[in-house]
């Protein structure tokens, strides 16, 4: 306790800015499983610290405002993969700390400066059309800084400086996407519906028709819009519906190489936050929480490897096995804090509520009536035609 008191002396003096890079960082090490003696303790005091100076992450800020369009695509936890499409919410600390560190230490400054008049006279039209302003000089500087090698790896040192997170840089680059295509993003965000609880295939096509026409002018946020689809669907891992229906055969071929082939990818980031979930609930002893992630992962197992045939060997194949043995290890070593006569509720063959081999035998059938149906429009086309 006088060691943490001490450490938080020395907290107490620094900017409200740092505290919230720290604050997020020790979140960010806790989710990751990483325990440090003391950590909860000043964990709290910075929260409290941060909600007496107004600069609590709900609270309007100059850093709310420059970090606003990227609000849908958020993903809170820790995921140190890629997660194409989702940014880390924990990243943003850092970020915003090396954007006015070591970026455009004076432009950043006479920003803030701005912005907290602009706020605290709760002029908002003002303050979005500053951020906006600040949004693209951010955006030209960081793509002038990235342009050489040399400057990436400047870039991840600094970054370093403020997270140990792997992930922190790929989230800056999605973050600069982001903001290029910020106005065609919260375009595409309206066309949606606000939720898709059924997603048949004329709500699949309708998806994939307005994919289709954001993808010719904006290719290169596509996933960011894929990300959008996904936080509608009552069932995430549909969204990878969007590649397999464009992909008459479904082999692992032929949908690697449609337009959406990415919501694969993406469904298999879900499962690895999903791994990262089941292994803090069952850090905190939520066992009912962990057996419905148990299930979800089960559910979205199935689906991939009914609906993409040969896929065990593809590199989506390898991802999903390493996954999947990664959360059976989870699972065992929960399991085994149990007498082997005491039945584990996570190790019960009922989460499992699908059977693979029936699965396949059901798309088959799928397949064959898909193909009469192609069949008996292709008819018709020729009758009318005669």
């Amino acid at each position: 306790m006088m060691q943490v008191e001490r450490i938080w002396e020395f907290l107490r003096r620094l900017n409200p800015s740092t505290q919230s890079c720290l604050l997020a960082e020790l979140e960010r090490l806790e989710l990751c499983g990483i325990d440090m003696p003391g950590s909860a303790d000043i964990r709290a005091r910075l929260r409290a610290e941060l909600r007496k100076d107004g600069s609590t992450e709900g609270s309007a800020s100059p850093s709310s405002y420059f970090f606003a369009p990227l609000g849908p695509l958020l993903v809170d936890g820790a995921p140190e993969h890629d997660n194409s499409g989702r940014i880390a919410r924990g990243s943003l600390a850092s970020i915003w700390e090396w954007i006015g560190r070591d970026l455009l230490p004076i432009m950043a400054r006479d920003y803030n400066d701005k912005m907290k008049g602009l706020i605290a006279s709760d002029k908002h039209k003002e303050a979005q059309l500053a951020a906006v302003t600040f949004q693209t000089k951010v955006t030209k500087a960081v793509e002038g800084f990235l342009k050489t090698p040399e400057g990436c790896e400047r870039a991840r040192a600094k970054l370093a400086a403020y997270t140990a997170s792997r992930s922190a840089f790929g989230d800056l680059i999605k973050i600069m996407a982001v903001l290029r295509a910020r106005e065609a993003i919260a375009k595409f965000n309206e066309t949606l519906p606000a939720r898709i609880s059924k997603f048949d295939d004329a709500q699949v096509n309708k998806i994939i028709a307005q994919l289709a026409a954001f993808r010719k002018t904006d290719a290169d946020a596509l996933p960011f819009a894929l990300a959008l689809v996904a936080t509608r669907l009552k069932t995430p891992w549909q969204l990878i519906r969007l590649a397999t229906k464009a992909s008459r055969s479904k082999s692992v071929a032929d949908v690697a190489a449609t337009p959406n082939a990415i919501a694969v990818s993406m469904v298999l980031d879900q499962m690895d936050d999903k791994r990262q979930a089941l292994r803090m609930a069952l850090k905190n002893n939520r066992v009912i929480v962990a057996r419905d992630i148990l299930v979800d992962v089960y559910n979205t197992e199935y689906a991939l490897r009914v609906r993409i045939r040969e896929l065990e060997e593809s590199e989506w194949g390898k991802r999903l096995r390493q996954i999947m043995d990664e959360i059976a290890a989870l699972v065992d070593a929960e399991a085994s804090r149990f007498p082997d006569e005491v039945g584990h509720v996570l190790t019960s063959r009922s989460l499992r509520r699908h059977d693979l081999f029936a699965g396949r035998l059901t798309h088959l059938a799928w397949k064959a009536r898909d193909a009469v149906g192609d069949s008996a429009a292709f008819c018709k086309k020729l009758i009318g035609q005669t």
